[in-house]
């Protein structure tokens, strides 16, 4: 925020005697004690109450006045203004000159210089209104000569006074998108900018969402029935098709629309309605700076979990190290107690635990080193069939039955390893909801197809499963929370996200006659 006001003005006139003349009138000087005689003796002479020179009062700023005779100089020395970071205030500017008329003067230095209030000051001009606003912004005024002193006193007040305010909130907003808040801090965030945007434009309906990866509108905040105008399907074929950078504001018709990241506000305006420049500008400028506070909300929660985890890695690495000696001599001897014909079921249940202690440690150990991934070529439908025979050994697949859409010679470019997980895991979850469950007829299919740029592969896993409950698709890939199983570790899905990201892929799911996991990855 300005701790000194700016009340720096240009004067931009062909007239050497306006220009002196506004100078006169604004840079204030203080009376010298001669001056303050002669003031005193004319106040007697002519019997006035007051001194004829009377002090100016407080309120009104002590403005510094730069000149220039035409635009081309009165440019440079915006420019030079704003090079030294002193730009000025205001300009008043005449509007038929020589060579740049004021328009066109005013046009110039917008280029440069968007936040300068600038007033015309002449005696006639043939351009509209219309067009001086398009050309030269909203924030100008316009005034006849000839003039008053004490009018160009109260316009250039004005006028410093409304580019100091603009100039302090814009400081505040940028402090304000400064400031770290953590995730529970986001949604009183997003309520209180959502609040600040419908007040300002004054609508008494508005819709705040989210753009999921798959492209569907999640609603968070609304005032009014704005879905009975904008519907969901409506709303993200606006986003799509508008061209529009992150952070703006456009209007579409009636319809005001703004981006905060993945957030979207969709506002409707009055029939015939339009945002003036001035309206925009401050929009603008408050999502800018609510969407560094989104992001810093974000990443901050990302940058506390990033600590938490690499505390722990690093505590329970040295535990699971030493437990790995153990798990691996109890493997031994169960097939030790088999070579002595010793077999029994007793002997395939400790194998089993063994298996899911030592899962659990692999699951912890690659979600937190985050290890890199190394890339060699893979047969994707051999990789699949090794998958499948895992779950298979490990936790039984019956009566499920697994459907494979592969083409025989798909070769992709990953970690054998990681990619092995991932779908272990994928295969896993699926044949267990449709246990519990209690499927008729449970079936699983995997396909893959190249996409049509031949870079990509679609990778498609749907079971016939009930789907997966709404309440938890958020926070579906979130670590450490096991939904509903015995044996669950919490971080199966974590970890495929995960690895799949580390691939330069993307993972999505969708409930659509069961649940249907959508992965893509690079070929090379």
């Amino acid at each position: 925020m300005n701790e000194v006001a700016n009340t720096t003005v240009l004067v931009i006139d062909d007239e050497a005697m306006v220009r002196d003349n506004i100078e006169e009138i604004l840079a204030y000087k203080q009376s010298t004690p001669e001056e303050d005689m002669v003031s005193l003796a004319a106040s007697i002479l002519f019997d006035k109450p007051q001194p004829v020179l009377a002090p100016r009062t407080s309120h009104i700023p002590n403005f510094v006045v730069h000149k220039a005779p035409n635009g081309m100089e009165g440019l440079e020395l915006v420019k030079k203004s704003l090079k030294e970071g002193h730009p000025y205030a205001v300009i008043f500017l005449d509007m038929r000159m020589p060579g740049w008329d004021g328009l066109e003067t005013a046009t110039q230095i917008r280029k440069y210089d968007k936040k300068a209030e600038i007033i015309f000051i002449t005696a006639f001009s043939d351009r509209s209104i219309d067009e001086i606003i398009t050309r030269a912004g909203q924030n100008v005024g316009y005034h006849c000569k000839p003039y008053a002193a004490e009018e160009i006193l109260q316009l250039a007040t004005k006028a410093t006074a409304d580019y100091n305010k603009l100039r302090n909130l814009e400081g505040l907003l940028a402090a304000t998108s400064s400031m770290s808040v953590n995730e529970y801090q986001l949604d009183p965030l997003l309520e209180n900018i959502f609040g600040q945007l419908t007040t300002y434009l004054k609508t008494d309906m508005a819709l705040l969402g989210k753009v999921d990866e798959d492209n569907t509108y999640e609603k968070l905040l609304s005032i009014g029935t704005p879905e009975e105008t904008m519907n969901p399907t409506r709303l993200i074929d606006l986003v799509q098709s508008t061209d529009m950078a992150q952070d703006d504001v456009i209007q579409i018709g009636e319809t005001v629309l703004t981006r905060l990241d993945n957030y979207t506000i969709f506002a409707l305006m009055k029939k015939h309605e339009h945002l003036q420049m001035e309206k925009l500008y401050l929009l603008k400028l408050y999502v800018q700076n609510a969407t560094k506070a989104i992001r810093n909300a974000e990443l901050h929660e990302k940058l506390l979990q990033k600590e938490k985890l690499s505390a722990i890695g690093q505590a329970i690495t040295m535990v699971m190290h030493d437990l790995r000696a153990p798990l691996g001599t109890i493997q031994m001897l169960t097939n030790m107690m088999r070579e002595e014909e010793a077999d029994s079921e007793w002997l395939q249940m400790i194998d089993d635990c063994s298996f899911q202690a030592t899962d659990i440690l692999n699951d912890f150990l690659d979600f937190v080193r985050d290890t890199p991934i190394e890339k060699h070529p893979v047969l994707f439908g051999h990789l699949i069939d090794q998958s499948i025979q895992l779950t298979e050994a490990r936790n039984g697949i019956e009566p499920v039955i697994i459907r494979k859409q592969i083409p025989a010679d798909l070769i992709l470019t990953g970690d054998e390893n990681k990619l092995k997980r991932v779908f272990v895991n994928l295969i896993n979850n699926a044949v267990e909801a449709l246990q519990v469950n209690q499927v008729d007829t449970p079936q699983i299919t995997i396909s893959a197809v190249i996409a049509e740029n031949d870079n990509q592969v679609l990778i498609s896993l749907q079971d016939n499963g009930p789907g997966i409950p709404k309440s938890i698709l958020k926070t579906l890939w979130d670590p450490f929370v096991s939904r509903d199983k015995h044996n669950g570790t919490g971080l199966g899905l974590a970890i495929v996200k995960q690895c799949i990201t580390a691939h330069g892929g993307t993972i999505r799911v969708e409930n659509r006659r069961g649940a249907v996991f959508t992965i893509t990855l690079p070929l090379k």
